[in-house]
């Protein structure tokens, strides 16, 4: 991938038409804030934009999600945002891997997939470095766009507690609720309403809470049957990754989630000190430093075990 600056990106994307912003599958916050931003501010300077994703967004993103109905195109150049590997991409945004123009992300590890692009590893979400961008284009950000820009920065930093937040990360989104971003508004959505079925499924997770090495390592599991139980979707398992985390004494916090034929996804979560990238790499996957994922297939008994056990060896301890 060759490396470019912000400011050469600036110049760029302003010649450039019929552009598709392509999201990683499952999308978070970041990743659909990013891609509906970026969308809206290409449209804003009269350019045909669309944002893809292989999975539907959950409704509750629904604020920014009408505001950029899809159009009719045949994209000419793609974009890719807060994705750190093709292998993230899924459904139709899957038909696009090999021919991403350039790419935005903030995941150090990176594969580099793309044409062109720009990595900053420091950033603590994607939408940073966009709110960067942006300031350097001939773009007027409207309340809209600064809502979807702050919904990124809100909702990768877990409203600014992670260990990734600095002073920068602050000066963004003061600037961005300047511009009109309804903070109170996205803040509640993102973190304070639970629907009935997420609040059971946190009761059935909860039960089958496992601990290991003292304490130090704290998995939690959402099986399919869970989730039929609840009348849970998989809307609503979002931020659920970060309950282990949040246990007292717990330096690592798993969360598996187990998907068809198999599979089971794997959401890592650190206080910084480990790095969980560097677990996840040990089965395919990556991340940040203190929030990472991968996938395993098997028995959920015996991927909870290899799981545990990588996690034990970067702690340094025995199960």
């Amino acid at each position: 991938m060759k490396k470019l600056e912000l400011a050469e990106i600036a110049a760029l994307l302003p010649q450039k038409d019929r552009i598709l912003i392509v999201i990683h599958k499952s999308p978070d916050g970041d990743a659909i804030g990013c891609g509906y931003g970026l969308c809206m501010a290409l449209r804003s300077l009269g350019k045909q934009a669309n944002v893809l994703c292989g999975d539907p967004i959950p409704p509750i993103y629904s604020y920014l999600t009408d505001l950029v109905p899809p159009t009719d195109m045949t994209p000419e150049y793609v974009v890719s945002v807060d994705l750190g590997d093709t292998k993230l991409l899924s459904g139709e945004a899957a038909a696009y891997k090999d021919r991403i123009d350039l790419c935005l992300d903030h995941h150090y590890s990176n594969s580099g997939f793309a044409a062109e692009g720009y990595v900053d590893g420091s950033a603590a979400s994607c939408a940073e470095i966009l709110k960067r961008l942006l300031d350097l284009m001939p773009v007027t950000i409207t309340p809209d766009i600064a809502n979807a820009v702050f919904t990124g920065v809100c909702t990768d930093t877990g409203c600014f507690r992670f260990s990734s937040v600095t002073a920068e990360t602050h000066r963004i989104a003061a600037e961005l609720i300047d511009l009109g971003a309804d903070s109170a508004m996205i803040c509640r959505l993102m973190f304070d309403c639970k629907s009935r079925a997420r609040v059971e499924l946190e009761r059935m997770i909860y039960e089958g809470l496992t601990y290991y090495a003292g304490g130090q390592i704290a998995v939690v599991t959402i099986t399919k049957q869970m989730l039929a139980d609840s009348g849970a979707t998989p809307f609503d398992t979002d931020g659920i990754a970060a309950l282990a985390r949040q246990i007292e004494g717990v330096r690592l916090g798993v969360t598996i989630t187990e998907k068809d034929g198999g599979e089971f996804r794997f959401s890592v979560r650190s206080a910084g000190d480990i790095d969980a990238s560097a677990i996840c790499a040990c089965f395919g996957g990556g991340g940040h430093r203190g929030a990472a994922g991968c996938s395993m297939e098997g028995t959920l008994e015996d991927v909870r075990q290899r799981m545990a056990e990588a996690c034990a060896k970067a702690l340094g301890v025995s199960l």
